[in-house]
């Protein structure tokens, strides 16, 4: 089984992969594991991804494999998707998305792209090394464009669209020493 989710998720889906995603979670939910995304794609026909990760440990082949025995029944049940579709179970991978406050604590100290939802200060976009999370909000070192230096940021977590890890030497190394490749 998977590690306990109970953790608020950014969750950006709309359309059917939003109701895939509403249906899935809680089953997710059950096993231990946490929903990372869903995303609907067009390449090679219709491809339904659910990309799903654990807290404790990196997630296995195994472990897709048994979220993909469950969450099929449901959704030929539930029939979210008008037309045929193959399904695709998948962890986050390296240079992963980060969806929820423990993402942003557990990869402190490595560098990481924010989107944000709306301008804050004139920005959308940033890139730092994470310090973390606070107070509601993912901290960030950035440099400043105007004099380079080094500041730490706060952005507000409810306000951001996307984030994800970069990839990077050290990642590379943090990733095989914990096994979380």
């Amino acid at each position: 089984m998977c590690a306990e989710a109970a953790e608020p998720r950014l969750s950006r889906e709309s359309g059917i992969a939003k109701r895939v995603a509403s249906l899935i979670e809680p089953v997710l939910e059950d096993m231990g594991c946490r929903l990372v995304r869903v995303r609907m794609t067009g390449q090679d026909g219709a491809t339904l991804q659910i990309m799903a990760d654990r807290a404790d440990r990196a997630i296995t082949i195994k472990d897709c494999e048994m979220i993909s025995r469950s969450v099929s029944p449901l959704l030929d049940v539930e029939d979210p998707l008008p037309d045929a579709y193959q399904l695709e179970v998948s962890t986050p991978g390296i240079d992963r998305p980060l969806v929820r406050p423990s993402d942003f604590e557990r990869w402190a100290g490595h560098e990481a792209k924010v989107e944000m939802a709306e301008t804050i200060g004139e920005q959308k976009r940033f890139r730092g090394e994470l310090e973390g999370f606070e107070d509601g909000e993912v901290r960030l070192f950035c440099d400043r464009p105007d004099t380079g230096e080094r500041v730490l940021i706060g952005l507000p977590f409810d306000r951001i669209a996307q984030a994800k890890l970069v990839l990077t030497d050290a990642l590379i190394a943090a990733a095989q020493t914990d096994g979380s490749v």
